[in-house]
């Protein structure tokens, strides 16, 4: 009995020897090609192509990750801008998300007022630096496992269109994780943490009503307002808030209402969104926003019909695998600002009512939660119920800053964006190494899952059968 107990402390001490080894091996290497992705993530900050038109920037990183020796499948489930690249074979396989698309309407210059830069949209959410933190995760990853002839496989997995588009959703379905052992995930943000992670499930639509054309002053009565189709359909659903659980979220937008006053409009659009923290609440939700569209057709004398643009699951947590990320985290630190990033940190926080920037919180590790708030929305939600899946958020923004804003923008476009970047580009990367390390950790992680996910759990996308909706930024 000794003797065995001591055999595995000898053993334990070896993995600890060898992934101490690799983490200084993994952090050298990050740091030493840290300004080459800024100059990458720049790029497509630059591009600012948005959901399922990103050509470029899938293009850049595809020629990245296979100069590095990655195989690259493009195209992947019948969306031209996803792709995967893998290096090594068998088990165990470890995917690392990479995203890229920008926002529409939220073009910005890199300077700390709010200056459009021209452009039809905006990296407010700071894909550009997801998709190369990532992208550098998996290559310093790979060099790690080529140098120690480590078994297995890193998969990086180009997801486009997150934005409202659920470029990931169309990719579970399609079974292109059923290998895959664990997923790790992080996104931009203003803070660093590595908490249990926390989305809303979601169904989006665009609602379309058809009238019939008339002179609005000459012959008001031969027309058939479709814009009133989609005021009536709004008017209902806003009386409906009423009557939905609190913490649910629906937003609209108009994207199409007419042309001009004197003209009925014979044709108008709104887009929907309905969120909440279980998808069969908002598949509820939702049928009851159908009826209201329904409804608001037929009491104008108009025709609806809609197409469903995104749908998402809420995101299943992982605290095996959260634990280790968020330690991770710890070892490497928060984003540092130098005396140059301290003033342009200071002016974005005067336009968001702060005195300056905290710099304290940018460089330090919130306290571990396990329990996240959900805010959001994202398809990593698909993922996580095909597959344990863990994530975390860095600094790239100044605290305070909220996603989806110029602020957001600006501040991603400048070094401050890119040594967040690398704050979660070095956490992603040493929680790979751990897990291929130490396999009893997604042994441990997959117990998890199959116990909250459920026995009786049935993989239904909230999107159907649809395919994918390539054109919901045209």
């Amino acid at each position: 009995m000794k003797k065995i107990t001591l055999l595995i402390v000898l053993a334990c001490l070896q993995i600890s020897i060898f992934a101490q080894k690799g983490d200084e091996a993994i952090l050298k290497e990050l740091e030493k090609n840290k300004e080459a992705y800024g100059v990458i993530a720049q790029q497509i900050w630059d591009y600012a192509e948005m959901g399922y038109l990103e050509e470029q920037s899938t293009a850049l990183l595809q020629k990245t990750l296979s100069d590095e020796g990655f195989a690259i499948k493009s195209g992947v489930a019948g969306i031209p801008t996803a792709f995967t690249a893998e290096y090594g074979s068998g088990a165990p396989v470890i995917a690392i998300l990479g995203e890229f698309d920008a926002l529409p309407g939220l073009s910005q210059e890199r300077v700390p007022e709010k200056k459009s830069a021209g452009k039809a949209a905006g990296h407010a959410c700071g894909h550009h630096l997801f998709g190369t933190a990532s992208t550098a995760a998996a290559i310093a990853v790979k060099n790690w496992m080529k140098k120690n002839k480590v078994k297995g496989t890193i998969r990086f997995y180009g997801t486009p269109a997150e934005e409202g588009g659920s470029g990931k959703v169309y990719m579970v379905r399609e079974g292109l994780f059923n290998d895959v052992d664990a997923v790790l995930h992080w996104h931009p943000g203003d803070r660093n943490q590595s908490n249990a992670g926390a989305a809303l499930a979601n169904k989006s639509a665009k609602f379309r009503f058809y009238g019939v054309s008339a002179h609005a002053a000459g012959a008001p009565h031969k027309g058939r307002s479709a814009l009133d189709g989609v005021e009536g359909m709004n008017m209902m659903v806003n009386m409906m808030r009423e009557h939905i659980p609190q913490d649910a979220r629906i937003h609209y937008v108009i994207t199409e209402g007419g042309k001009a006053p004197n003209v009925v409009p014979n044709f108008a659009e709104v887009y929907y969104y309905a969120r909440h923290t279980r998808r069969d609440v908002v598949i509820d939700i939702f049928d009851r926003i159908v009826k209201a569209a329904e409804g608001a057709a037929l009491g104008t004398g108009t025709t609806m019909d809609y197409e469903m643009i995104g749908g998402t699951h809420e995101l299943l947590p992982n605290l095996t695998l959260q634990k280790v990320m968020y330690d991770q985290l710890v070892s490497v630190g928060g984003v540092n600002y130098s005396a140059e990033e301290k003033a342009f940190a200071d002016k974005i926080a005067k336009t968001l009512g702060q005195d300056k920037a905290d710099a304290k919180k940018a460089a330090g590790v919130q306290a571990y939660k396990e329990v996240g708030t959900p805010r959001g929305s994202t398809d990593v939600g698909d993922v996580s119920f095909a597959v344990p899946t863990v994530g975390m958020s860095a600094a790239t923004w100044v605290p305070g800053t909220p996603a989806h804003s110029w602020q957001a923008v600006a501040t991603g476009g400048t070094s401050i964006g890119n040594k967040g970047m690398m704050v979660a580009a070095k956490t992603l990367a040493l929680t790979a190494e751990k897990l291929f390390s130490d396999p009893s950790i997604i042994v441990k992680a997959k117990e998890e899952f199959k116990e909250r996910r459920g026995a009786d759990f049935k993989y239904t996308p909230l999107l159907g059968d649809r395919a994918p909706a390539l054109d919901y930024r045209k």
